[in-house]
């Protein structure tokens, strides 16, 4: 496998080379000739060539010596492209590199005699997964087979009369189907109602109390992080929300009771009720957490295991009678265990349906699942690997980079494999395509499981089974395809690939060519990974959690395709960013909200994919419309985080093939139209638009392109001077691809939305954040919003009621509020019961309903509530002080003193302070008292507060 991803990758620098207008290095032509002609042979033996070692843990010794050649010759041209930049150098011919080039062509020479002195009946095969037939969906359900009366039998004890906080532990062995039974549960529709909160959240071996907490935490809110907090706070933090309500807590995958013994005081028993279910492969963990309340996960018996078996491989279909046999005999060596039968199905699923292509699978089967021990799954699991089509083995492999039980995001992952070099081209599609085609191919082998989707269906983020994992962490060892660091850094790193779990000194990583940071939270920055000349060959480089780095440092690595950092606040870009003659991807995570000027050498990155800021603060200066040297960017598919840019016919004509574009504009631009090319770009699908205090019609002057999918426009302006969302929802209502539309402030001066005819067809996703004004939402046909799935109102105060004709909407699956009022909230529940008689199928309905006695308060906190969701902006102490200050002036003293337990940065003596002065207001000496002794910590840094103390004790009387 990392012989075909290496023979994949030197074909890609090759055709990058060839194709690229002004490349940095010339290669000789009968040289590249050579080349191809070798690398097109050893890719076409692979792709029929079964590995003598395949069982084996060794790797392939000829595979190695493939790999080992091609390596040699990437360092060789590389090393020349890197010199050739360095030096200023204009191409001219060199006699080294040509020398160095052909000792590697002579190799490779001397290796493809060899393999065609291979016997073709002893060493080659056809695979059986040549042949894949169309796949229905990626995103399966979680069925339950086998498992009906487990089911039943956990709902009747969630459901039961115990008041008491009551553990129900799930076990059995891994893969026997304990999470997708609590999953199960945990969407049941009875669960949902009978429980006020449900949290999920994954204990796995790597058990982090804090972690835990914050994720709970996080999931039961619906969306406070509280990331600052400190383990005690979090937990404080989790009983107070959690405390006199009905609850319903998953913890998945718990390996010990230390983990339980750490945590279960944050869990109150509030003898309403409240449940927990823990899954866990060890059966003494279950007797301890729960030795009356077990349930035991059972191996699938024959019938069951059949019928998961056809579900897999065949769907809706009946297995053929040929098949039957023999596919009998391989569920029966699957010993009832459904996540080998779902595996082995989902190979099956896209294999060759004959008698030939089975057998040999069964034979491979018959010859390691032997006894049920503890190895036997993975040594199933292993089959899935060995059986996958060479152009999806590195795509799979390299899901091990990644922590165990990390939410992945697809579309990061998707440009790492490009990065990465391995997808292979075909068909003449680009290689993101390519890249979402192998994802769904591993989605449906249920290699990849599909764990979040987007507003609008797709899949966006994905996990790994731990299993899986662990195979691809033992191939990869195996194979050389990537190197873990952890406690103990090796001397030397042969491996072309590194992830760093840990920091320290490292050895030489001459021949690197990516890393992926992904250090403890630990670890000090003077542990972190430095960037010096060692590493001049590098192409990926993911380092944007924890660590800072100088953008100026980072732009000597004139190899690179794909960066990813954190960058230090003083860091600036260098003029020499043209020098990255292949850069793909750039993303950039400022430290600070500060505004990032980038040189006008930005428009020469011919190779440029991506370029992501992630807050709103690029800026991109107009393109030298004098340049004798103009590039157009054809593969820049995303620019996002960019402010105030001019979308001129300059600008449009260098980037025209831009798919997904983020802009902000926050200064006053007068009459001029930023915008007035946008309708030029003929391919762009996604397109967020920020406007802060643009005259009325900036947003009106907006021709949107056809072509758009999802749309996010933010209008934050006054009630008088805003944008009509009246007037801009007649253009974007007629958008005929339209599938996503958020809109965000804005006003609504007629206090009415009427929808037309023809309007809205085919968007699946709605949500309305705190527009103002809007009274009456006129709907008078369900026609006008079709296939709209989700519905989403958020600090909606005006809005008298949901449209009733949205309930008559057949697609409609959920509704979520936030914030609005009581009528609105009745108008919802009226809309689910509607659409339950009109379909029979029950709307998910979400509510967060404002307090009656705050007025204004709800706005106040919304607008806090937007500062980072919405507009990317982190609040520093004085805008928490300025909600405590509100809260405590609006008698919400309570509500002020948890607000101060959240705040993501220090608490410091003015928030304190401003309750305290609430406290005295409203007479509530308890709390006071609370605020005073904080005030008194804080005292010796500001003697401020004691003069608001000696107040408050007068008061009282003290």
């Amino acid at each position: 496998m990392a012989a075909y991803g290496a023979l994949v990758s030197l074909m890609h620098i090759i055709d990058t080379l060839d194709k690229h207008p002004s490349p940095p290095i010339s290669i000789n032509q009968k040289q590249v000739q050579s080349l191809t002609q070798n690398i097109t042979f050893l890719q076409e033996f692979l792709d029929s060539y079964i590995s003598p070692f395949a069982e084996s843990h060794d790797a392939d010794p000829l595979e190695r010596r493939i790999a080992d050649a091609v390596y040699a010759a990437e360092d060789v041209i590389e090393s020349h492209i890197v010199d050739q930049i360095h030096s200023g150098s204009t191409i001219v011919a060199d006699h080294d590199f040509y020398h160095n080039l052909q000792k590697v062509i002579e190799e490779m020479d001397l290796i493809n005699k060899e393999v065609k002195s291979i016997a073709v009946e002893a060493q080659t095969k056809q695979r059986p997964v040549a042949a894949l037939t169309p796949s229905s969906s990626t995103v399966k359900e979680n069925v339950i087979v086998g498992s009906k009366e487990v089911f039943i039998e956990v709902l009747d004890k969630l459901a039961g009369n115990q008041l008491n906080r009551q553990i129900i532990p799930i076990t059995g062995m891994g893969g026997i189907g304990k999470t997708t039974l609590a999953m199960n549960l945990f969407e049941n529709a009875l669960v949902k109602e009978r429980f006020d909160i449900r949290a999920w959240t994954t204990i796995s071996q790597t058990f982090n109390v804090r972690e835990t907490l914050r994720e709970v935490l996080f999931r039961a809110s619906g969306g406070d992080s509280s990331s600052d907090l400190s383990e005690n706070e979090l937990g404080q933090k989790l009983y107070q929300f959690l405390f006199g309500r009905r609850y319903l807590v998953i913890m998945d995958d718990m390996w010990s009771i230390e983990a339980w013994e750490k945590i279960k005081n944050f869990f109150p028993d509030n003898q309403n009720g409240s449940r927990i279910i823990v899954t866990t492969r060890l059966s003494d963990l279950s007797s301890q957490l729960n030795e009356s309340c077990i349930v035991g996960m059972k191996f699938l018996d024959e019938a069951s295991s059949w019928d998961l078996f056809g579900m897999t491989v065949f769907g809706k279909e009946s297995c053929p009678i040929e098949l039957e046999k023999i596919g009998k005999n391989i569920v029966a060596n699957c010993k009832g265990l459904p996540l080998s039968i779902a595996t082995i199905g989902g190979l099956l699923a896209k294999s060759e349906r004959t008698k030939e292509c089975w057998e040999r699978i069964e034979q491979n089967l018959n010859s390691i699942v032997i006894n049920n021990n503890d190895g036997f799954c993975l040594k199933i699991l292993r089959m899935s690997y060995i059986f996958l089509p060479n152009y999806l083995r590195p795509c799979f492999l390299y899901m091990g980079v990644f922590e165990e039980d990390y939410r992945i995001c697809v579309s990061v992952l998707k440009k790492l494999w490009v990065s990465e070099g391995f997808l292979k081209p075909r068909s003449g599609k680009c290689l993101e395509t390519l890249a979402q085609e192998y994802f769904k191919e591993l989605v449906d082998r249920n290699l990849i499981l599909v764990d979040g989707l987007g507003s609008t269906g797709n899949v966006k983020y994905c996990k790994i089974h731990d299993l899986l994992r662990d195979l691809c962490l033992k191939e990869a060892e195996k194979e050389r395809f990537y190197h873990v660091v952890r406690d103990d850094p090796p001397a030397n790193i042969s491996e072309r690939r590194v992830v760093l779990k840990t920091g320290g000194l490292l050895g030489s990583l001459s021949h690197t060519r990516s890393i992926i940071c992904q250090y403890d939270k630990t670890t000090s920055d003077n542990e972190k990974v430095l960037l010096s000349r060692d590493l001049r060959l590098l192409r990926t480089f993911r380092a944007c959690d924890f660590e800072r780095y100088f953008l100026e440092n980072v732009f000597e690595l004139v190899n690179s395709r794909y960066l990813a950092i954190s960058v230090h606040d003083e860091s600036r870009f260098s003029s020499s960013i043209d020098l990255l003659w292949n850069l793909q991807t750039l993303i950039i995570h400022p430290s600070f909200y500060n505004d990032r000027h980038v040189p006008n050498e930005i428009w020469k990155l011919r190779q440029l994919r991506h370029l992501e800021f992630a807050v709103n603060k690029l800026i991109l200066p107009n393109p030298a419309s004098d340049d004798s040297d103009i590039v157009i960017m054809e593969n820049l598919e995303t620019l996002k985080g960019v402010e105030n840019l001019l979308l001129n016919e300059e600008v449009v004509k260098r980037i025209p093939n831009v798919k997904k574009l983020h802009l902000t504009y926050n200064s006053d631009l007068g009459e001029e139209n930023c915008l007035s090319y946008l309708q030029c770009f003929s391919k762009l699908e996604n397109l967020s638009c920020r406007t802060f205090y643009q005259s009325g019609d900036f947003l009106l002057r907006i021709n949107f392109p056809n072509s758009i999918t999802k749309l996010v426009v933010d209008d934050l302006y006054s009630r008088e001077f805003g944008t009509k969302w009246e007037d801009i929802l007649r253009k974007i209502g007629s958008l005929p691809l339209l599938e996503k539309l958020v809109l965000i402030n804005g006003v609504f001066q007629t206090g009415k939305w009427e929808t037309i005819e023809g309007q809205f067809q085919n968007l699946k996703f709605l949500r309305l954040w705190l527009c103002e004004g809007l009274v009456n939402w006129i709907v008078s046909d369900s026609s006008h919003f079709p296939l709209l799935q989700k519905l989403t109102l958020d600090y909606l105060y005006e809005l008298e009621e949901i449209p009733s004709e949205v309930g008559e909407i057949a697609t409609l699956k959920s509704i979520s509020l936030y914030w609005c009022s009581e009528a609105v909230v009745e108008s919802a529940k009226k809309i689910v019961e509607e659409h339950e008689d009109l379909y029979g199928e029950q709307l998910d309905l979400h509510c967060v309903v404002a307090c009656s006695h705050c007025g204004l308060v709800e706005k106040g906190l919304a607008y806090f509530d937007s500062m980072e969701k919405i507009h990317n902006i982190r609040p520093n102490q004085r805008h928490y002080t300025c909600v405590v200050s509100m809260l405590s002036r609006a008698w919400c003293l309570p509500e002020a003193e948890e607000f101060i337990a959240s705040m993501l940065c220090e608490s410091e003596a003015n928030a304190w302070s401003a309750l305290l002065s609430g406290c005295r207001t409203y007479g509530d000496e308890e709390l006071g008292s609370r605020a005073s002794e904080k005030l008194s910590e804080l005292a010796e840094e500001k003697p401020g507060p004691y003069v608001l103390l000696s107040n408050s004790y007068a008061s009282g009387g003290r």
